[in-house]
């Protein structure tokens, strides 16, 4: 489990395929403090498993799960990376609960600048989009970041320049592909209303029941979630 504030930018050194699956070495620096085989990092928002580590570097194998539904593979030697250290009991929880699941592959819509800092504005997967709430908080690419507002094709967020320097957000022009994972929270209450509807029939992914147990993908209101014990 991670919390979403990045710790440094890392560079991949190298991707090697291997089977329908990949290994990836990155260099890195303040994630190694502590770090020993078999404990997680998350790679751009992916929750990986250090296999070996070198005295500036580290490996991970990804899965063939991994490099279908993430932006790891599309990654050349010399990209830049966001990192995190696993959460441990000690940890501030200075950000929210990203538990590096990555849900979709996003894309940078446009960005504008809005004072010191900028907005960017996303193109999300239409299935992720019930889960997107206005104030909410989403991943991008590992970095936890608050919902500034809606779109019809995705959300936009509003970033601050210490955001754009710590994270490799400070290098995304338009089209840019991210990974996205939404806030776990909202995964959650989001099946527990679909089984409300109706527990021995499935419900589709992309939509929400509403109060009278039919699909509504407007969302969930306080009625159903304190009947739901919310």
């Amino acid at each position: 489990m991670f919390t979403g504030i990045i710790e440094e930018i890392g560079r991949l050194r190298g991707f090697y395929p291997s089977g329908r699956g990949a290994r990836l070495e990155i260099e890195a620096t303040r994630v190694l403090r502590g770090t020993a085989p078999g404990d997680s990092i998350s790679v751009n928002g992916v929750c990986l498993t250090v296999t070996g580590m070198a005295e500036r570097s580290f490996a991970a194998d990804v899965s063939e799960e991994t490099v279908r539904r993430t932006t790891l593979a599309r990654l050349r030697p010399g990209s830049a990376v966001n990192l995190e250290r696993a959460l441990t009991l000690s940890s501030r929880l200075g950000g929210h609960i990203v538990l590096g699941h990555v849900d979709g592959v996003g894309q940078v819509e446009r960005i504008r600048e809005s004072g010191e800092g900028f907005e960017i504005h996303f193109r999300l997967p239409p299935a992720l989009a019930p889960f997107i709430a206005e104030k909410g908080s989403i991943a991008v690419d590992g970095v936890g970041l608050t919902v500034a507002g809606l779109s019809p094709s995705g959300f936009w967020v509003a970033i601050i320049p210490q955001t754009a320097r710590a994270t490799i957000i400070g290098q995304y022009r338009p089209g840019t592909p991210v990974n996205l994972e939404v806030d776990v929270l909202a995964r959650y209450v989001h099946h527990l209303m679909r089984r409300s509807a109706d527990p021995m029939t499935p419900v589709p992914a992309s939509r929400t029941p509403d109060t009278n147990g039919s699909a509504n993908i407007e969302g969930i209101d306080w009625e159903q979630l304190a009947r739901e014990g919310w």
